[in-house]
C-alpha cells in the first residue's frame, strides 16, 4: 500500500477552504497535515475550524516543514511560480492552481526546477479529473458524434469589487486567466490537438484595466474551430457544446461540477430540433478536487502518468500568450 502523502496548504484563499481542503479530507491518499496565512492567528482559527494539526505564520515555514511531502499552492497568481519554485526546492511536489505562470517563458522556469528537484508540479484543472469529461474525450475519441468539427463555450460571471484579487491586473487578474484557461484547456483535452491559429477580441475595465470581456476562435490542426467567450462581468453561466457530423454533445455543468448531485451531459443526433431525440447522460456523485488530488497522489507513486503534466500547462500558456497577442493587434496569430 502506498504512502499516505502529508499535504500543505499555502495562504487561507477560500478556495482551499471551501472547496479543496474539504475534498481532500475525504481522500484517503492523503492527510492535510499543515496550513499557512500571513497571520499566524488566521492560520491558527482555520487550522482549529477545519481539524488541521499545524499552523504557520509564513509561507516560508510551512515550505521548510520536513514532513510536508506535497504543497497545493493557490495563491494569487503572481505568487504561483515563486513560491512554487521555492516549494521544489524544499523537495516538495506541488499541486498549483491555475493559472501556474502569467506567461509560457515564466512557466519554463518552473520546468527547469522540477527536473532539478525531481519533483512533480500540477496545475489544478481539476476538470481534467472529472468522469464527465473523460466520458466526453472518449465519445470524441469513438467518433460518437460523428467527427467533430465545431466547439462553443462560454464562462462568466459577475464580480466588479476593485479589492477582489481577480480583478487586479497587476497581479494577474482578468477573466482569461481566472475562467478563460478552462475553455482552452477542455478543448485541447479533447480533441488533442493543439490550435494553429488563433482570433481574439478583449474588452477591459476602464478604471481596473483587467479584461471583463473576451471573445476567442481557435483553429486546431484537424480543422475544428473553437469559438468561447468569458467574463467577469455578466450573469454567471458556463456551457460547453462540441458538434459533429452526425450529433452533438452538451456538457450541463462543465467547470463549476457540484459533489452533491449527478452531473449530466446530453448527446443528440439532431434529428429533432424539439430535443425527442436527445439522450442524458449522468454520472454518480463525486468532487472532482477529490479525484484531482488521488490521481496526482498516484502520478507522485509513479502508479499513473498525471492527467495534467507540466508541458501540457506551458502549452495551455503559449494560447493564452497568443490570445493576448491577437487581441492586442487585431490580427491572426499562428502557434
Amino acid at each position: 500500500m502506498s504512502k499516505v502523502l502529508n499535504w500543505g496548504i499555502l495562504s487561507s484563499a477560500k478556495i482551499a477552504r471551501v472547496h479543496v481542503i474539504p475534498a481532500l479530507q475525504k481522500s484517503t491518499s492523503l492527510k492535510v497535515a499543515a496550513i499557512a496565512s500571513r497571520s499566524e492567528g488566521a492560520a491558527q482559527e482555520i487550522a482549529k475550524s477545519l481539524n488541521i494539526s499545524s499552523a504557520y505564520g509564513s509561507y516560508e515555514q510551512l515550505i521548510g516543514d520536513p514532513n510536508i511531502d506535497v504543497i497545493y499552492n493557490p495563491l494569487p497568481n503572481h505568487l504561483h511560480v515563486p513560491l512554487t519554485i521555492a516549494a521544489l526546492q524544499a523537495g516538495k511536489h506541488v499541486l498549483c492552481e491555475k493559472p501556474l505562470a502569467l506567461t509560457a517563458s515564466e512557466a519554463q522556469q518552473l520546468l527547469a526546477a522540477s527536473q532539478q528537484s525531481g519533483k512533480l508540479v500540477e496545475e489544478a484543472f481539476m476538470v481534467r479529473s472529472n468522469p464527465q469529461w473523460q466520458w466526453v474525450r472518449e465519445q470524441i475519441n469513438n467518433q460518437r458524434i460523428g467527427k467533430l468539427c465545431a466547439i462553443q463555450g462560454a464562462f462568466s460571471y459577475f464580480n466588479n469589487d476593485a479589492n477582489n484579487i481577480r480583478n487586479q491586473a497587476d497581479i494577474g487578474g482578468g477573466g482569461i486567466y481566472d475562467i478563460g484557461c478552462y475553455l482552452i484547456n477542455t478543448s485541447r483535452f479533447v480533441t488533442g490537438e493543439e490550435p494553429c491559429r488563433i482570433a481574439a477580441v478583449i474588452d477591459r475595465d476602464p478604471d481596473m484595466k483587467t479584461d471583463r470581456l473576451a471573445s476567442a476562435i481557435m483553429v486546431f490542426p484537424s480543422g475544428v474551430q473553437m469559438t468561447w467567450l468569458c467574463s467577469t462581468q455578466l450573469a454567471a453561466y458556463q456551457r460547453v457544446s462540441l458538434l459533429g457530423s452526425t450529433g452533438r454533445i452538451e456538457v450541463q455543468i462543465p467547470f463549476n461540477a457540484p459533489n452533491d448531485s449527478e452531473n449530466l451531459v446530453s448527446i443528440d443526433d439532431g434529428s429533432d430540433l424539439s430535443g425527442a431525440s436527445l439522450q442524458r447522460q449522468s454520472f454518480p456523485v463525486s468532487d472532482q478536487y477529490q479525484l484531482q488530488a488521488d490521481n496526482f497522489c498516484a502520478a507522485i507513486h509513479g502508479e499513473r502518468p498525471q492527467l495534467n503534466p507540466l508541458d501540457d500547462s506551458i502549452a495551455n500558456l503559449k494560447v493564452i500568450d497568443a490570445i493576448f497577442s491577437a487581441a492586442k493587434t487585431g490580427q491572426w496569430v499562428e502557434l
